[in-house]
């Protein structure tokens, strides 16, 4: 992980080398701010709760890949405020050391939400798919060895700068191929409730009754507003502690959404809004 050295500097953490596809998407939506590479998610957040880093740019689902599950485990613990979404188109490339044949390729790396939105392409050239921390990681050790019978699936500027050559441009599954990124700071930033359209995402953890999340919900529906996303994964490895996420169309100060929330309330043993913000360009409401 890199170091902060001057203080003037304005950081921005997020996970991965040089290259990556969040690295791409600080540089698009955060220009004011100089990437920080991270080994992990946790080092991503870690660099802006303890000062090195004014953000950070997580990515949190993908159009063909579904959500990148890291994220939803951290979220609740990361003590972090999202300020932004932000939706960055993503054209994976199948790229090798130079003088490498697509013919002679058995395996291909890169982190395991890249594989998962280039499946097909994969299965057709009989390549066989092998995680790795990250796109752009997986580059520069390829570009460090000496195999010809192995490639990586990344982007354009991390085969320039290891020096690799592509095989296979655009080769994920669909065109609509679209990661939705979070920002995110120390600091709430919320949207104003005159803003124009925002997105409220809070997490919530269902009280042990019957049919608590369904009653929970139900303010939701009977207030008319729009839940757009709503996950659920297991609470420290427990089997009947479920906690959810969930994004909604609608600022909190408006009678609709403050009278689901408060309904959602009664039903939950925890409720922590993750912040109030725009939404997106690329978002079709």
């Amino acid at each position: 992980m890199s170091d902060k050295t001057d203080s003037s500097v304005k950081l921005i953490s997020y996970q991965g080398e040089p290259g990556a596809f969040s690295e791409q998407a600080c540089k698009a939506y955060a220009p004011d701010f100089t990437p920080f590479a991270c080994g992990t998610f946790d080092e991503a957040v870690a660099a802006v709760t303890d000062g090195r880093a004014e953000r950070a740019m997580l990515p949190i689902e993908n159009s063909l890949a579904g959500r990148v599950a890291d994220i939803h485990h951290l979220l609740p613990r990361a003590g972090l405020h999202i300020i932004a979404e932000h939706f960055l188109p993503v054209e994976h490339n199948l790229m090798v050391k130079p003088g490498a044949k697509l013919e002679d390729i058995k395996v291909a790396r890169s982190h395991p939400v890249a594989l998962a939105q280039v499946r097909d392409f994969l299965q057709a050239n009989n390549i066989r798919p092998e995680t790795a921390g990250d796109t752009a990681g997986a580059a520069r050790r390829l570009a460090e060895s000496d195999h010809l019978d192995e490639a990586v699936i990344a982007s354009e500027q991390a085969a320039k700068l290891y020096g690799l050559e592509i095989l296979a441009h655009n080769i994920q599954d669909a065109n609509h191929n679209t990661t939705r990124f979070l920002e995110m700071a120390s600091e709430p930033q919320d949207a104003g409730p005159d803003d124009g359209p925002v997105v409220t995402s809070f997490i919530f953890q269902v009280r042990n009754i019957p049919a608590a999340l369904y009653k929970a919900l139900g303010g939701f529906a009977t207030n008319g507003v729009n839940m757009t996303k709503l996950e659920s994964y297991q609470l420290e490895g427990s089997f009947s502690a479920t906690m959810f996420y969930a994004d909604i169309e609608g600022h909190p100060s408006h009678d609709p959404v403050r009278l689901a929330l408060e309904e959602l309330s009664f039903f939950s043993s925890s409720l922590n809004i993750l912040g109030v913000y725009k939404v997106g360009r690329e978002r079709t409401l």
